[in-house]
């Protein structure tokens, strides 16, 4: 009677499920998002009301793209710094993305 009130230990690889890999398709959609948004964001910084609407629209395509991943709200709080625009903020979100994927598919099977 004393192990019904026990907890059950799961390791976390029961829980979150065999890592993937992103598809070369996927992975190669998310690095034109990210190219022509960093291209257009240069031309954009003129005017921040716009450059604030295409950092949204950005996030927003590489979130239904990458899926759910924590790394784009850095690139999007980086992305709204006045003069950061000049640096490949989205193409270097999308590449730690996909390397932090590819040593998790590594380490996992």
């Amino acid at each position: 009677m004393e192990n019904q009130n026990q907890p059950v230990l799961v390791s976390t690889k029961q829980q979150l499920g065999p890592a993937r890999r992103l598809s070369r398709s996927r992975s190669a959609m998310a690095f034109a998002v990210a190219a022509v948004s960093d291209f257009l964001s240069i031309w954009a910084e003129i005017a921040l009301p716009v450059q604030w609407l295409l950092d949204l629209a950005t996030a927003g395509a590489l979130f239904l793209i990458l899926g759910r991943k924590w790394a784009l709200l850095p690139g999007l709080v980086a992305e709204a710094i006045p003069g950061v625009a000049v640096f490949p903020v989205w193409v270097l979100v999308v590449m730690s993305i996909i390397v932090h994927d590819e040593i998790k598919v590594r380490r996992s099977g």
